[in-house]
């Protein structure tokens, strides 16, 4: 079975958004998680993928240009995580939306048919988020592995990552590692209760 893993962005405090909606302490989304080998579908709630879509294909189109969002050019990294969402399948879990101009995206319309897509031949999954169904794969037993990069501040105001979670699961720890900018990754393996 492939294994399913959520890949996050928080502060020291826990907030994968600050109190304008977003992470305002992240400086570059690119950041794979060294998952990039090891995944080859990505799935996302239905919230998050009109933006996701939106941010990455300007990119996609004008990699040498400023991003309208960011106000930068891109990065090598931000071009080469373009490229790989190009051309990897995307998988939307939304009970409403029905159109994404990527070719390659489809959409789930509940958890079941997430853990469908776990049976299926392939390489890991990687769960980008957002929170929300990030916070239900975890309480349907769906995620196997988390992968946060903490960045070295405290938020404060803004929204914890694993509030909306229902069910306590215990986590082991995988791999700790130093990053650039004095952040850390940190991967669990997550059992069951």
């Amino acid at each position: 079975m492939r294994k399913l893993i959520s890949a996050m962005k928080i502060s020291v405090d826990g907030k994968y958004e600050g109190p304008h909606g977003y992470a305002d302490w992240v400086a570059g989304w690119s950041d794979d998680y060294g998952l990039t080998p090891q995944v080859d579908a990505c799935v996302l709630g239905g919230r998050m993928y009109p933006g996701y879509e939106q941010y990455w294909t300007t990119i996609q189109d004008e990699p040498d240009k400023v991003h309208p969002q960011s106000g930068a050019v891109p990065t090598p990294a931000e071009v080469e995580w373009a490229d790989f969402a190009r051309r990897t399948p995307h998988y939307v879990v939304s009970s409403t939306l029905t159109s994404a101009a990527w070719p390659h995206t489809r959409f789930l319309r509940g958890l079941d048919e997430l853990g469908t897509l776990k049976l299926e031949d392939g390489k890991d999954i990687y769960l980008m988020g957002g929170a929300t169904i990030t916070a239900a794969a975890i309480d349907a037993g769906l995620v196997d592995e988390v992968r946060l990069i903490v960045y070295p501040l405290i938020a404060g105001e803004g929204k914890a990552l694993f509030t909306s979670s229902a069910i306590r699961r215990p986590v082991e720890l995988h791999k700790a590692e130093q990053l650039p900018d004095s952040r850390l990754l940190l991967v669990y393996g997550i059992g069951s209760d």
